[in-house]
Protein backbone atom coordinates (compact mmCIF):
# COMPACT_ATOMS: atom_id res chain seq x y z
CA UNK A 1 0.00 0.00 0.00
CA UNK A 2 1.53 3.36 -0.97
CA UNK A 3 2.39 5.81 1.77
CA UNK A 4 0.31 8.92 2.16
CA UNK A 5 2.27 11.99 0.99
CA UNK A 6 3.78 13.79 3.96
CA UNK A 7 2.29 11.33 6.47
CA UNK A 8 5.66 11.22 8.22
CA UNK A 9 5.24 14.91 9.02
CA UNK A 10 2.24 14.08 11.22
CA UNK A 11 4.63 12.54 13.76
CA UNK A 12 7.23 15.31 13.77
CA UNK A 13 7.24 17.18 17.07
CA UNK A 14 4.54 15.03 18.64
CA UNK A 15 4.63 15.28 22.42
CA UNK A 16 2.37 13.64 25.00
CA UNK A 17 1.66 15.72 28.07
CA UNK A 18 -0.52 14.18 30.80
CA UNK A 19 -3.34 16.54 31.76
CA UNK A 20 -3.23 18.32 28.40
CA UNK A 21 -6.30 18.44 26.16
CA UNK A 22 -5.84 17.15 22.61
CA UNK A 23 -8.00 17.30 19.52
CA UNK A 24 -7.28 14.30 17.29
CA UNK A 25 -8.59 13.36 13.86
CA UNK A 26 -8.24 10.00 12.14
CA UNK A 27 -9.37 9.29 8.58
CA UNK A 28 -10.60 6.13 6.88
CA UNK A 29 -8.36 4.90 4.03
CA UNK A 30 -9.36 6.50 0.74
CA UNK A 31 -12.01 8.38 2.74
CA UNK A 32 -14.48 5.53 2.32
CA UNK A 33 -17.69 6.45 4.18
CA UNK A 34 -17.78 3.35 6.42
CA UNK A 35 -19.49 5.17 9.24
CA UNK A 36 -22.59 5.92 7.25
CA UNK A 37 -23.47 2.55 8.73
CA UNK A 38 -24.68 3.52 12.20
CA UNK A 39 -23.70 0.16 13.72
CA UNK A 40 -20.10 0.44 12.49
CA UNK A 41 -20.00 3.93 13.97
CA UNK A 42 -21.22 2.57 17.31
CA UNK A 43 -18.36 0.03 17.29
CA UNK A 44 -15.92 2.93 17.01
CA UNK A 45 -17.77 4.78 19.79
CA UNK A 46 -17.30 1.71 21.99
CA UNK A 47 -13.52 2.01 21.52
CA UNK A 48 -13.52 5.71 22.41
CA UNK A 49 -15.51 4.82 25.52
CA UNK A 50 -13.10 1.98 26.33
CA UNK A 51 -10.15 4.41 26.37
CA UNK A 52 -12.13 6.70 28.68
CA UNK A 53 -13.28 3.89 30.99
CA UNK A 54 -9.74 2.46 31.18
CA UNK A 55 -8.51 5.83 32.44
CA UNK A 56 -6.28 6.55 29.45
CA UNK A 57 -8.21 9.72 28.63
CA UNK A 58 -10.95 11.93 29.94
CA UNK A 59 -13.15 12.10 26.86
CA UNK A 60 -14.69 15.56 26.42
CA UNK A 61 -16.32 15.50 22.97
CA UNK A 62 -16.33 13.45 19.78
CA UNK A 63 -18.08 13.12 16.46
CA UNK A 64 -17.95 10.19 14.05
CA UNK A 65 -18.28 11.46 10.49
CA UNK A 66 -18.86 9.10 7.55
CA UNK A 67 -15.14 8.85 6.73
CA UNK A 68 -13.28 10.16 9.80
CA UNK A 69 -13.62 11.08 13.45
CA UNK A 70 -12.72 14.00 15.69
CA UNK A 71 -12.07 13.41 19.39
CA UNK A 72 -11.34 15.94 22.13
CA UNK A 73 -9.89 14.50 25.31
CA UNK A 74 -7.58 15.18 28.21
CA UNK A 75 -4.67 12.76 28.22
CA UNK A 76 -4.04 10.86 31.46
CA UNK A 77 -0.94 8.81 32.33
CA UNK A 78 -0.30 7.34 28.88
CA UNK A 79 0.95 8.60 25.55
CA UNK A 80 -0.97 9.98 22.63
CA UNK A 81 0.47 7.38 20.22
CA UNK A 82 -0.57 4.56 22.58
CA UNK A 83 -4.15 5.83 22.83
CA UNK A 84 -4.48 6.23 19.08
CA UNK A 85 -2.76 2.93 18.22
CA UNK A 86 -5.02 1.00 20.58
CA UNK A 87 -8.19 2.80 19.52
CA UNK A 88 -7.52 2.32 15.81
CA UNK A 89 -6.38 -1.28 16.28
CA UNK A 90 -9.33 -2.35 18.42
CA UNK A 91 -11.85 -0.58 16.22
CA UNK A 92 -10.33 -2.27 13.17
CA UNK A 93 -10.73 -5.69 14.81
CA UNK A 94 -14.33 -5.15 15.91
CA UNK A 95 -15.43 -3.54 12.64
CA UNK A 96 -13.71 -6.20 10.52
CA UNK A 97 -15.40 -8.88 12.64
CA UNK A 98 -18.80 -7.26 12.02
CA UNK A 99 -18.13 -6.90 8.27
CA UNK A 100 -16.53 -10.36 7.93
CA UNK A 101 -13.40 -8.80 6.43
CA UNK A 102 -9.72 -8.60 7.29
CA UNK A 103 -8.65 -5.26 5.95
CA UNK A 104 -6.79 -2.29 7.33
CA UNK A 105 -9.15 0.60 6.88
CA UNK A 106 -7.56 3.54 8.74
CA UNK A 107 -5.15 5.82 6.95
CA UNK A 108 -1.72 5.76 8.55
CA UNK A 109 -1.15 8.31 11.25
CA UNK A 110 -3.57 10.87 12.59
CA UNK A 111 -3.68 14.59 13.08
CA UNK A 112 -3.40 15.96 16.60
CA UNK A 113 -3.41 19.40 18.12
CA UNK A 114 -2.66 20.20 21.74
CA UNK A 115 -5.32 22.58 22.98
CA UNK A 116 -3.74 25.62 24.65
CA UNK A 117 -4.70 26.18 28.27
CA UNK A 118 -6.22 29.57 27.47
CA UNK A 119 -8.59 28.10 24.88
CA UNK A 120 -12.15 27.46 25.89
CA UNK A 121 -12.65 23.67 25.74
CA UNK A 122 -16.41 24.12 25.34
CA UNK A 123 -15.84 26.24 22.24
CA UNK A 124 -13.58 23.55 20.76
CA UNK A 125 -16.19 20.90 21.65
CA UNK A 126 -18.99 22.92 19.98
CA UNK A 127 -16.85 23.20 16.84
CA UNK A 128 -16.30 19.42 16.83
CA UNK A 129 -19.91 18.38 17.30
CA UNK A 130 -21.13 20.92 14.71
CA UNK A 131 -19.26 19.05 11.94
CA UNK A 132 -22.39 17.21 10.71
CA UNK A 133 -24.15 20.58 10.34
CA UNK A 134 -21.27 22.13 8.38
CA UNK A 135 -21.09 19.01 6.18
CA UNK A 136 -24.87 19.35 5.60
CA UNK A 137 -25.51 15.79 6.78
CA UNK A 138 -28.38 17.05 8.95
CA UNK A 139 -30.24 20.30 9.55
CA UNK A 140 -30.32 19.93 13.35
CA UNK A 141 -27.54 18.48 15.45
CA UNK A 142 -30.02 16.38 17.41
CA UNK A 143 -30.77 14.50 14.20
CA UNK A 144 -27.18 13.19 13.98
CA UNK A 145 -26.63 10.10 16.14
CA UNK A 146 -22.84 9.79 16.34
CA UNK A 147 -21.61 12.54 18.65
CA UNK A 148 -21.35 13.37 22.32
CA UNK A 149 -19.93 16.03 24.62
CA UNK A 150 -19.27 16.12 28.35
CA UNK A 151 -21.29 19.34 28.72
CA UNK A 152 -24.72 17.91 27.88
Amino acid sequence: MPRQPNSHLLRRGRYSEPGRAYLVTAVVHQRRPLFRDFYLGRLLVAELKRAHDAGQVNSLAWVIMPDHFHWLFELNDTTLPDVMRQTKSRSTLSINRKRCTQERFWQRGYHDRAVRTEEDLRKVARYIVANPLRAELVEHLGDYPLWDAAWL
